[in-house]
């Protein structure tokens, strides 16, 4: 079992995309991790269906995040973080594929790691597993333990897939199905995709200056009309398909 269950951004500060992701996408904030302040950062999660938005900022110089808020440019995307049901064969499949771990977290009932993105490339790369349940609405340590009282669907419903821009999207896809051993899926436009149980990963060609890296979230709407209205109340750029906020595009679906 592997499925998408939390994305997150990264930004220079936390108040002004989690308001954002509030207003436009009418999500609410579920959980503030207090095991994140050891690598200098705050953090907000929100749900998002069954699945989470984080956002990380950080509060001290000299941290990670900073450095890729400076590499990239500002604000954006920075881990994909996937449900598994045995982090002790993951552990054992990047030790067989010479990937780095650089992060392990064990807290209660949870356990993940974290690889090294020099040894995938892309994004950050994150597997976890909470013995509590593996069914796609079930316990995730890293939300809190109260998280279902704050899903809100009225406006945005369900995290569909991660888009990863790279020079070389075929690679990547290539790397990313040989670490998570899963098949890759061409498309007729010769789009590279991984389909995990509950949402798709998308390799594409870079579109921008800021180089590889997680660049767009595909979203299922229930209010197209009043999200995009909310998005030109706060002044956020926007089309009919899409809406920007903290360096992230979201396609609407």
């Amino acid at each position: 079992m592997l499925r998408l269950r939390q994305i997150c951004l990264v930004a220079p500060e936390l108040a002004k995309p989690v308001a954002q992701l509030e207003s436009v996408l009418g999500l609410k904030t579920c959980f503030h991790d207090p095991g994140v302040e050891k690598y200098g950062l705050n953090n907000a999660l929100l749900p998002i269906g069954n699945n989470f938005l984080e956002v990380v900022a950080p509060f001290r110089e000299g941290t990670t995040a900073e450095r890729y808020i400076k590499r990239r440019g500002g604000a954006g995307g920075y881990m994909v973080i996937m449900q598994c049901d045995d982090v002790e064969h993951r552990k054992h499949r990047m030790q067989q594929l010479n990937v780095r771990i650089i992060n392990e977290i064990k807290h209660g009932s949870f356990n993940s790691i974290q690889m090294h993105p020099k040894d995938t490339g892309g994004a950050i790369m994150e597997t976890g597993a909470d013995e509590r349940g593996d069914q796609p609405d079930g316990p995730w340590t890293p939300a809190g333990d109260s998280w279902e009282k704050f899903v809100q669907t009225n406006i945005v419903s369900e995290l569909l897939a991660a888009e990863i821009q790279s020079k070389a999207p075929r690679t990547l896809a290539e790397r990313w199905a040989e670490v998570l051993g899963i098949p890759i899926k061409i498309e007729q436009n010769d789009q590279h995709s991984l389909k995990l149980e509950n949402a798709t990963l998308r390799f594409t060609e870079v579109g921008d200056t800021r180089g590889e890296g997680l660049t767009a979230l595909d979203i299922k709407t229930t209010k197209r009309n009043e999200l995009i209205r909310r998005a030109a109340i706060l002044g956020c750029d926007f089309d009919h398909n899409s809406v920007f906020i903290s360096g992230i595009k979201f396609n609407l679906s």
